[in-house]
């Protein structure tokens, strides 16, 4: 005779969850599925008290974003609590608070050892929350390699503090630290959406003696002028001039790219001076073009940015003293019953969004 199993097991394997999910192209719909339950001994189940929306999760609805699976729940932005932890499992426990990193990585291979998770090596490498198997726009997600991909919240850090420390704000802090920032340096930022404010937060950690912030939208240069004001402001048009203006040695020694737009490449090495680092954190939509014979002789050095979430703990303890703080991007929250009013908010850049927090509970 077969023994039932213990009742909280069987709950949860077959109680069902809210999962918002990508249908097709142009299509992501809130649907039901089974909770997740764990597939391998290093993986854990993690309760999702708190998401948000990304830039890369448009990307996934628009097509543009071709190793993604129809049917995956969307959503690498997130903080939760452990539930169940497979047996390989170390640094967490169920009920830990943790953040969820965007990448996966195996912390073995050549790469995770040279802290370039990015390019992890494991079949379960790279971006895979959201994008190839579900992610966290849901109730319950599967965490795979969970020794690397989930960081322990320090307990005077609250979920909002905590919530873009897996994604946007370890790609700024990231393209920061590969950006060699000197205190002398003038540093012009292109871009103040998300991933922009996560990137000067970051790089004023570096304290350099001025940074200029280049943004088109007249409310998001208010933000940065309302919550950071000893950055100077500019806007494409204007940025060469200023830029010149307001550096030493004819251009900015370090320029980071974070905008993605169509002209912003092009902007980012213009702006800056011969033998200065030009890092490339945004995604595009099309190729860019280096033109070459108009380079020549600036001696540029090119960096690419990308999530390389190696340092999540370190940027915890940095939120726990108070020297990061990405709470003012969060502009507007939703439960998650109402997360397609909340993606066309996003959307649209409609009401002043910048982010969006996503709350379960």
């Amino acid at each position: 005779m077969l023994q039932p199993q213990p009742v909280k097991q069987k709950i949860f394997k077959h109680s069902n969850m809210k999962a918002y999910t990508y249908i097709e192209k142009g299509h992501f719909a809130l649907i039901e599925k089974p909770k997740p339950e764990l597939q391998e001994p290093t993986d854990a189940i993690v309760r999702v008290t708190l998401g948000s929306i990304c830039t890369s999760d448009l990307h996934i609805k628009h097509g543009s974003v071709p190793r993604a699976v129809p049917g995956i729940t969307v959503g690498h932005e997130m903080v939760g609590v452990v539930e169940q932890i497979g047996t390989d499992v170390k640094g967490v426990k169920p009920g830990d608070r943790v953040t969820v990193n965007v990448e996966t990585f195996c912390g073995e291979c050549f790469f995770c050892k040279h802290g370039f998770v990015n390019n992890c090596t494991s079949p379960h490498g790279g971006w895979a929350l959201g994008c190839r198997i579900d992610g966290g726009q849901t109730e319950y997600v599967r965490v795979p390699l969970a020794t690397q991909g989930l960081n322990r919240i320090p307990d005077n850090v609250t979920d909002e503090q905590a919530l873009f420390v897996g994604d946007v704000l370890a790609t700024g802090f990231w393209a920061a630290r590969i950006s060699e920032i000197k205190n002398e340096d003038t540093v012009l930022i292109i871009g103040a959406g998300p991933t922009g404010i996560c990137t000067l937060l970051s790089v004023m950690l570096h304290q350099p003696k001025r940074i200029i912030v280049c943004e088109p939208s007249e409310e998001r240069r208010q933000f940065v002028k309302d919550h950071y004001p000893n950055v100077l402001l500019t806007t494409p048009d204007d940025c060469q001039e200023f830029v010149l203006d307001n550096s030493d040695h004819g251009g900015a020694d370090r320029v980071l790219e974070v905008a993605g737009a169509k002209d912003t490449f092009q902007l980012a090495w213009q702006c800056a001076r011969p033998n200065a680092i030009v890092t490339i954190v945004a995604l595009y939509d099309e190729s860019q073009v280096l033109p070459l014979p108009n380079m020549y002789g600036k001696n540029l050095t090119f960096k690419t940015g990308g999530v390389d979430g190696c340092d999540c703990d370190e940027v915890l303890q940095l939120i726990a003293e108070g020297k990061i703080d990405t709470t003012p991007l969060i502009t507007h929250r939703f439960p998650l019953s109402h997360i397609e009013e909340a993606y066309r908010l996003f959307e649209r850049k409609e009401d002043g969004v910048i982010k969006v927090a996503i709350e379960n509970g």
